[in-house]
């Protein structure tokens, strides 16, 4: 049977070895070259006259027959050669037929699955590609294992890797990503634009279960078989050991675990679908969600958070309010004894990443912004972003005789009055109060609708009448009223930095009237939330209330940090743009949101390199401003999480574990409740980190 096995196949085992070593070895001499050319002829006639089809178990069908014209070709000496020359042809065209097979499938998954495969990538990247999006954690040296069980193999694989070289051929494993140095003259290293900034910050060492490839970490060069050194790889946790005068890397069984029980009690809240409440006021479906409350309820999950929209509330007229849908939501939130959090929402919902329902501004808004569509935020091109009111318009009476800013305290108030019992019993526990696009204080810099992709640098959105009026006004009053104008070189929402003359190292964003323009442009965005949060203050006396900021971290390695400039952030290399901003939430005793606790998905991801991003050096630098005046962090996942190794990240930048003094986030909320999260090993897991949130011991963590 066996022998039979091998016809079939066509290669033996001991064929195998020798192949290997064919596959590294160069051509002997120009008549070996000669007979394989010849040999190569015969077998592609052999092919077509015996394999009409070109299926992979067919294919060496012919072989005994080629075999014998091979021995009847000559005599003495070349019946011995030429059979190792056919056996090398053999594994060339079963190599040649592989390479097609995977290209093919490289080039599908590139184009419909959008996996960002390298160019020369084989089979392994493959798997590994389609292991780690069903979850699972790939070392580099192949090492592969459930991402929720955080242990590797046997202890014994290791040792298993280096044998003989007869058994085993040298792995080439490829080197991590390494920190970008300079690409063009425009591009400053950490180093450098870290040492403009002009104060330190606190950088927490990463724990010793993070994968990711820019962590620092021990390292040494790893000997192949050639004798030759590849390229330093970081140890993860690991040894190294000799055999055979060889370096190897020792991996860890089991990944270290910090054990958070007695960490300072954080609590845990969970963001309820966008759609929870109907365009009727209505809930969508309240038997569903109360048994998820219950649920939630059970592993003593703290509160829930839900946005207010005022395209909702405030749909038809003016200062007609209808909370029929959260009047009976937050009654069923009650009587399950959980709290919280709300959004006041003054945006539309829809065309965003994660928007799966489309909640427009009120009716009677856009009715006005029909006749007069300067009320909106615009682009250089004239374009109109319906997503939220422009700030030119916080004191123009242009809202049936109201400006925004009484637009906003009246649906403030409102909601204050209609749920002063909730209040009063603190049940709501914290208002967020929505300042921008997507909540968030920012300009709609990058909108999608526009035709933004990532990581596109944005545009300055400046061009209605209003803003365009304030412009002339500092303009004027800096004596230079022909600066009373946009920068007109500063590229389109996908270009790049060094595309543009505006933004390139050296550009106009640090000469006398870029500076001028961009600092007109960051006190807008102070003097919109500074207006909106004083009312805030005023209606909610007595209950926290917060800002959302986003993480724009890509092409923060530049010099002129573009995407964070075009979004409202004046936060170059040479200056701090986000320290005027904690001072301004501090003035009205707001906290901070930051979405901000999974930095470490986004370093994984080979395309951040080409953006000169990097979320660690943001995330740092936001929280230290916020610490520096000594306000609230608040913070949620901007992606799904639920695999232990996001959690532990989470965990370790909620509670620091290095901070000298031991400060931590207010609070975490989910993002967000949904039937996957509801699935029983993600809910497991989520049980598990929310019983580490709250400093509580949890059993066997290594499980």
């Amino acid at each position: 049977m066996a022998t039979s096995m091998q016809k079939l196949v066509g290669v033996s085992e001991e064929d195998d070895e020798e192949e290997m070593e064919m596959d590294v070895k160069e051509e002997d001499d120009e008549d070996e070259e000669n007979g394989e050319k010849q040999i190569a002829a015969q077998m592609m006639i052999g092919v077509d006259e015996v394999m009409p089809s070109t299926s992979s178990s067919d294919q060496f069908q012919y072989q005994p027959q080629l075999q014998e014209q091979v021995s009847n070709q000559g005599g003495g000496g070349g019946a011995r050669r030429s059979r190792p020359l056919e056996e090398k042809e053999r594994t060339k065209l079963r190599e040649r037929h592989r390479r097609a097979i995977t290209a093919r499938i490289l080039a599908g998954l590139r184009r419909h699955g959008n996996y960002n495969l390298r160019v020369r990538a084989d089979i392994n990247d493959v798997i590994a590609a389609l292991a780690r999006e069903a979850g699972w954690v790939v070392l580099p040296d192949g090492t592969t294992f459930p991402s929720r069980s955080q242990s590797s193999p046997a202890a014994g694989t290791s040792a298993g890797m280096t044998s003989s070289s007869s058994q085993m051929v040298s792995q080439q494993i490829p080197p991590p990503p390494a920190t970008l140095q300079r690409v063009s003259s425009g591009y400053r290293t950490t180093v450098e634009y870290n040492a403009c900034r002009m104060k330190s910050v606190f950088m927490p060492t990463p724990s010793p279960y993070d994968l990711s490839s820019t962590a620092p970490a021990q390292s040494s060069g790893v000997v192949a078989d050639g004798g030759e050194q590849t390229e330093r790889l970081p140890l993860i946790a690991g040894s190294l050991q000799v055999i055979n005068d060889k370096q190897i890397i020792g991996l860890p069984t089991k990944l270290p675990e910090r054990d958070f029980a007695g960490t300072p009690f954080v609590p845990v809240y969970v963001m309820l679908p966008l759609g929870v409440i109907n365009m009727k006021c209505e809930l969508a479906d309240p038997d569903g969600l109360l048994k998820q409350l219950r649920v939630l309820k059970s592993i003593n999950v703290d509160g829930v958070m839900v946005d207010c929209w005022w395209g909702i509330v405030e749909a038809h007229a003016p200062q007609e309010y209808n909370w029929n849908g959260y009047q009976r939501l937050f009654q069923m939130v009650r009587e399950l004894k959980l709290k919280l959090q709300v959004v006041m929402s003054f945006h539309e919902c829809g065309g965003n990443v994660g928007d799966d329902v489309c909640i427009p501004l009120p009716h009677w808004v856009a009715e006005i912004g029909r006749s007069n569509p300067e009320i909106f935020f615009t682009d250089k091109e004239g374009r109109r972003n319906p997503e939220c009111l422009s700030w030119g318009i916080d004191k123009e009476r242009v809202l049936r005789g109201r400006t925004a800013v009484e637009v906003y305290f009246d649906y403030m108030r409102s909601f204050r009055v209609e749920f002063d019992e909730f209040f009063e019993d603190g049940i709501i526990s914290m208002v967020e109060v929505g300042l921008g696009p997507c909540g968030e204080l920012r300009y709609p810099s990058c909108p999608v609708k526009h035709g933004w992709r990532y990581p596109g640098i944005g545009e300055f959105q400046c061009h209605d009448q209003y803003m365009l009026k304030s412009l002339r006004k500092a303009a004027e009053m800096r004596g230079h009223s022909f600066w009373a104008r946009g920068p007109d070189n500063a590229g389109s929402y996908n270009s790049q930095p060094h595309e543009t003359g505006f933004f390139c190292d050296g550009g106009d964003y640090d000469g006398y009237y870029g500076r001028f323009f961009l600092n007109w442009y960051s006190q807008v965005l102070l003097n919109h939330g500074d207006r909106v949060l004083s009312l805030a203050k005023l209606a909610f006396d007595g209950t926290c209330i917060t800002a959302k900021l986003p993480g724009i971290h890509w092409w923060y390695k530049t010099a002129s940090h573009a995407a964070e400039l075009t979004a409202g952030y004046y936060n170059p290399c040479n200056r701090d743009g986000y320290t005027a901003i904690a001072t301004m939430l501090q003035k009205h005793g707001a906290a901070l949101s930051f979405s901000c606790t999974e930095h470490h998905i986004l370093e994984q991801q080979d395309h951040l390199r080409e953006a000169l991003a990097d979320p660690r050096g943001l995330v740092w630098q936001v929280l230290n401003a916020a610490w520096d005046v000594c306000i609230p962090i608040a913070s949620e996942n901007a992606f799904l999480c639920h695999d232990r190794v996001g959690y532990n990240k989470i965990l370790d930048n909620v509670k620091p574990v290095n901070d000298p003094d031991g400060r931590h986030f207010s609070s975490f909320t989910y993002h967000r409740l949904s039937p996957l999260l509801m699935e029983r090993q993600n809910f497991m897991e989520f049980e598990r980190f929310v019983k580490r949130m709250h400093g509580e011991a949890v059993l066997d963590p290594q499980v």
